[in-house]
């Protein structure tokens, strides 16, 4: 991070002013938010929900500052690792201080999380600014979440990817998903054992195709062993599973996409829809077993996880503005969200599937009052039940879900049951009441901040036992507007006191007078509301701040969008909240605009414009069509998915060149231009993700991403080489399928410490020679990408576990094709050394420019030196720079070179939110 302010200290020009001396501005003294509330305090007391003994632990916890907590992310081959030097290395270097005669605790596992790929760290910050040990522990961690290896998460949000008991193979749906740390648990889980699997088959292939096989790390060892029996073996050891991740909010979406882009998932599709109307994805048709082919095939999930809005109030520790901002009415607002979103996860849900519904809220209002609502409106519990969990995770404390409770309304009156309320100002509903018919309830979990010193959470794990007729909301059940202005007027004075100007009171009433839809879209269904165009000069909804969350809540003017439960890095401007769309549809209950009971599964088909209504197959959109959506500037733009056949002549040259395995699928890789031509960059998802895409194109379903970038066009330097280098995110992918003829193996540590150390290493003249025992092999292969295998070994300077990395060879040198931040976290993580990187190159750019001046006026220093220009980008072309006619670089654009010295470098980081020690706020950029 830059320096704040500037100049001598005391003096009178700061930093950022071009003007005349002005005075320095004075900071405002940070004020402590005080955390009381008489009504949230009030609420939760008689409640019940702890024993009088705990009254004063329960709010001592909630008014101390959460512990930092972390996760080790990946594959558990890749996680394991990384943990190990956890442990290995600075666990007993933080063991050694003592602090006012006491030892400092140090970082401990989450005990109920698998496998110890959970910590959290309670030392307060001025001990660890203090001591030395800290700060390598800090630098670790920065590293290792910066390049994804660590995921900053709070440990009540790892609990609900956990209870869903997913395996590979099966589909999932993650509703409400962003910013992605649970979605990342369930990618994880779909992929479990993967690499395992594929090491095992290509042992077994090894003699049919002459290929060798790299020695397993121990982790693999294990898990080969453990997937021979339950594991996904029909595709090869690859997983056939799909996780579907959604989001509302269009920039939290791509936030979404950013967060699991590490994990390198062509299983993973991203979409952006509202999700209490999410549409029906339909699956390619399929013949049955009487030959007699089924057209309407829906895609039906295994798991769906419902981490709902809500009113946050159980992450009081580290969000303090609940304690100013907390209403009763946060909590009714939100609630018909809640059940739609709930009821539309079980209607998606295979027979035998199960839905986890979760919340950072402690209102019975908002956790059990939805579930009752939402198996009332299901069938009861012949159609869907409550798993009792209490055998699962050994080692979580919890609490029952709650059988009886009270509603407090927007004006504090505690109601004991439904027949208490008599024309409620405030609308209460009959389901937000404990429901008449008995239910297990208590099966549910409830976590609470001082049984583990965490945030407060609920979670429900429901069964679907058969398939499902949801009913329309009743009549009770829906909460309508209120007309009168006397409901305002009475909302206005329930709320808070903030000055007795008459001016507040008139901004309060402007506040919540609520948008009225129009005709056109109160006539529209729900589903084709949730996917029409957003019209001309229309805000979207997702961006309308200060709208809000529902028809029932509009006269609250404090609503607080849900207030996520783990955030790791910061969300772009104008998205850092989800917000639930205003107006809730009057239909948007999926049910109520049906006359009838409608049955499972195509509620509700969406609705596009290009689809032709005497013909229900939605028609193909053409390049112009794209175009068009482009450039109309009404809705955000995502380019198309198109596959490639498999013999496209572009995919011909990289099988031949990689001499790929003909086991590997060349029926999945895709473009991202309405052309379907690979210009650029070529993709690679999972059977089931193309069959997703290659159906409902045309559909109205808003998909934002799938697909692992697999390889990207680069100019080179030498006609008839290959211009596709295998890209970083799919080098783990394609890797083990690569021939021997693009392999290069490297066994000892000190090789590969210079190959991240310094950048282009000479290969030509005797420069191979330096580069170990790699030197002879890279000297004599091929110009383009190689796949570099770091091997397991025994010997002192061996790696004991293997890894995989991309490696171009271009015309007089070498380089690893990695980020910076990679290769110095890597650096850190395999030698415990930070070291500055070395580019060589750039010295080399002036002093070829300098003999090209020399000889210019000769006219054949063109020819002579194209090839050593081009060779300071490693064989890469760079973005930005000039080129003469034969492709050569034009001399001079030195600043060009040095920036996209690697081609993978990520340009900005900004932003990151430290893993573990605070929320420290890190900038990395580029060098």
């Amino acid at each position: 991070m830059g320096r704040r302010g500037g100049g001598k200290r005391g003096g009178e020009r700061w930093r950022g002013s071009r003007g005349p001396r002005t005075e320095r501005p004075q900071r405002a003294d940070y004020e402590e938010p005080v955390k009381s509330n008489a009504r949230f305090e009030e609420y939760y007391n008689q409640l019940g929900i702890y024993q009088e003994s705990e009254k004063e632990d329960f709010w001592a916890a909630l008014r101390r500052e959460l512990p930092n907590s972390f996760r080790f992310a990946g594959s558990k081959g890749h996680a394991v690792p990384v943990q190990k030097i956890l442990k290995e290395r600075y666990i007993p270097e933080i063991l050694s201080i003592e602090h006012n005669g006491a030892k400092v605790e140090p970082p401990t596992p989450i005990s109920w999380f698998p496998n110890q790929l959970a910590w959290q760290m309670t030392t307060p910050k001025h001990v660890v600014r203090k001591f030395a040990p800290f700060k390598s522990f800090q630098q670790f961690l920065v590293s290792e979440t910066c390049v994804g290896n660590i995921s900053r998460q709070e440990i009540v949000s790892m609990i609900p990817p956990l209870l869903m008991d997913v395996k590979p193979g099966m589909v999932v749906l993650d509703l409400c998903a962003a910013p992605g740390s649970k979605t990342a648990q369930l990618i994880e889980m779909v992929h479990g054992g993967e690499e395992a699997r594929i090491r095992n088959i290509l042992r077994n292939l090894k003699r049919d195709e002459g290929r060798e096989i790299s020695p397993d790390g121990d982790v693999i060892k294990d898990e080969i062993e453990e997937e021979r029996e339950k594991g996904d073996w029909s595709d090869q050891g690859r997983s056939t599973g799909l996780v579907v991740a959604n989001d509302v909010d269009y920039k939290r979406a791509h936030m979404l996409i950013h967060q699991t882009k590490r994990l390198n998932s062509p299983n993973l599709i991203v979409t952006n829809h509202d999700a209490t109307m999410y549409p029906s994805i339909k699956l390619p048709p399929q013949n049955s077993s009487g030959e007699k082919q089924v057209q309407n095939r829906y895609l039906k999930f295994d798991r769906v996880l419902a981490d709902v809005p809500c009113s946050g109030d159980g992450t009081s520790r580290k969000n303090a503005n609940i304690w100013k901002d907390w209403l009763p009415g946060n909590a009714i607002g939100l609630f018909p969200t809640q059940v739609r979103i709930l009821v539309r996860a079980l209607q998606m849900t295979k027979a035998g599937g199960r839905v986890i519904y979760s919340t950072c809220s402690m209102n019975p209002v908002e956790n059990e009052a939805v579930v009752a609502t939402a198996i009332e409106r299901c069938g009861g519990l012949s159609k869907v039940d409550i798993i009792d969990c209490k055998d699962q995770l050994p080692g979580l404390i919890r609490r029952q879900g709650l059988n009886k409770w009270n509603v407090m309304n927007k004006l504090g009156i505690l109601y004991d049951s439904w027949t208490q309320v008599q024309n409620d100002p405030a609308r209460l509903v009959e389901g937000m009441f404990p429901p008449k018919e008995p239910l297990p309830l208590d099966r549910c979990i409830r976590v609470y901040p001082h049984l583990q010193d965490t945030g407060g959470f609920f979670i429900a794990v429901l069964e679907k036992k058969a398939e499902i007729r949801a009913k329309p909301e009743s009549e009770s059940q829906r909460i309508e507007p209120k007309t009168s202005i006397i409901a305002a007027v009475d909302e206005i004075n329930a709320q808070p006191a903030n000055g007795t100007l008459t001016a507040h009171k008139i901004d309060a009433l402007d506040e919540i007078a609520a948008p009225q839809a129009s005709e056109a879209s109160q006539s529209l269904t729900a589903a084709a509301r949730q996917n029409q165009e957003i019209a001309p000069n229309e805000e979207p909804l997702s961006a309308r701040k200060h709208e809000l969350d529902d028809e029932a809540d509009k006269y609250v003017s404090t609503k607080r969008p849900k207030i996520r439960d783990e955030v790791e890095a910061a969300a772009p401007r104008g998205g850092e909240d989800r917000q639930v769309h205003w107006p809730p549809p009057p239909g948007a209950q999926l049910d109520i605009t049906r006359p009838t009971e409608t049955a499972d599964p195509p509620e509700p088909v969406p609705i596009d414009e290009t689809i032709n209504p005497a013909n229900p197959e939605p028609s193909k959109q053409t390049a112009e069509d794209y175009k068009s959506k482009r450039n109309s500037g009404q809705q955000q733009f995502e380019e198309p998915f198109k596959y490639l056949a498999p013999d496209h002549p572009e995919l011909q040259l990289i099988y031949a060149f990689y001499n790929l395995s003909p086991h590997f699928p060349r029926d999945r890789f895709m473009v991202r231009n309405a052309t379907g031509n690979p210009v650029k960059s070529i993709y690679y998802t999972s059977a089931l993700a193309r069959d997703v895409l290659t159906v409902n194109e045309g559909t109205g379903v808003r998909f934002v991403h799938c697909g692992v970038k697999m390889f990207v066009k680069q100019d080179v330097q030498k006609e008839n080489t290959c211009r596709w280098r295998i890209q970083t995110d799919g080098l783990p992918v394609v890797e083990a399928w690569v021939g021997e003829e693009r392999v290069v193996r490297l066994w000892r540590k000190s090789t590969l410490k210079a190959l991240l150390v310094e950048m282009f290493p000479k290969v030509t003249g005797d420069g191979w020679r330096a580069l170990g025992e790699i030197g002879e092999r890279v000297r004599g292969i091929e110009l383009g990408c190689c796949v570099l295998r770091v091997e397991k070994g025994e010997r002192e300077d061996a790696f004991s576990e293997r890894l995989v990395l991309p490696l171009w060879r271009s015309l007089h040198s070498l380089n690893l094709m990695l980020p910076k931040d990679d290769r110095k976290a890597m650096l850190l993580r395999l030698y415990n050394e930070i070291i500055p990187l070395q580019d060589h190159s750039k010295d080399r750019f002036v002093e070829n420019n300098q003999k090209d001046t020399t000889v210019a006026d000769n006219g054949d220093a063109r020819d002579n030196n194209t090839s050593s220009d081009a060779e300071e980008g490693g064989g890469v072309r760079l973005e930005g720079t000039k080129t003469d006619d034969d492709g050569s670089l034009v001399r001079g654009d030195l600043q060009a070179i040095m920036d996209a010295a690697s081609d993978e470098e990520e340009n900005v980081r900004e932003n990151t939110v430290v893993a573990g020690l605070g929320a420290e706020e890190v900038v990395m950029k580029d060098d």
